[in-house]
């Protein structure tokens, strides 16, 4: 005589008879998806329009995980700003920001930025008061992406993309502190050297250098 073990049945039926006899656990049902498609492009036709940011992970030897941010503006495909910390918090993120301002407003004052936006994801940090207040303060427009369009942030994650494969997975670091050393490093020979495509294959440093002679002209 057979046992119910040896009863060969399949899925479908089992969760059809089960579901049938109300046996399921309770389980929440999805929310509707509300289709927002991304239209046109985020790529801006000046400089200083739009900086897009965003955080990924890395391993050091020593120290074990670290959060790498970086910020990237739209048009040229230049780094304006990355930093490596161990805890990737709200203030950490605001780095590479401040690094940019630093770099192409002159200084860190209240909005001295007025005119650019920031596009980042809906994550805690960049969602946070306090990375919202300073973005404020330096005169930042912030631009959070479409929920479930991941295109909407597309010139970081293409910048993620090289710094994984030309640094991040070909380069053991031992610390934090030698990791954002490489990080900087990488961002000067990336906007010094690195041909983009949608950009005739120019650096972002050559880009940015064309915008300023007709902008002198």
């Amino acid at each position: 005589m057979r046992t119910l073990k040896q009863v060969r049945t399949s899925l479908r039926r089992v969760l059809r008879v089960m579901r049938e006899a109300d046996l399921l656990s309770p389980a929440r049902q999805p929310e509707p998806v509300v289709e927002r498609p991304h239209e046109g492009t985020i790529v801006t036709d000046q400089p200083k329009v739009m900086w897009g940011t965003d955080a990924t992970a890395a391993v050091t030897l020593v120290e074990g995980t670290a959060t790498i941010f970086a910020a990237i503006d739209h048009c040229t495909a230049e780094c304006v700003g990355i930093h490596a910390a161990k805890h990737g918090d709200r203030f950490e993120a605001l780095e590479p920001l401040r690094q940019g301002v630093r770099d192409h407003f002159g200084t860190l004052a209240p909005a001295v930025a007025a005119g650019l936006a920031v596009r980042h994801d809906h994550g805690s940090v960049y969602l946070s008061a306090d990375f919202q207040a300073e973005v404020t303060f330096l005169g930042i427009t912030s631009s959070p992406a479409f929920v479930r369009q991941p295109e909407g942030n597309g010139c970081i994650e293409r910048f993620f993309r090289a710094l994984k494969e030309q640094l991040l997975w070909v380069r053991h670091v031992s610390t934090v502190e030698e990791l954002r050393q490489a990080l900087l490093a990488f961002k000067e020979t990336y906007n010094r050297e690195w041909p983009i495509a949608r950009l005739g294959y120019r650096s972002p440093a050559q880009v940015r250098q064309a915008f300023a002679v007709r902008t002198a002209a």
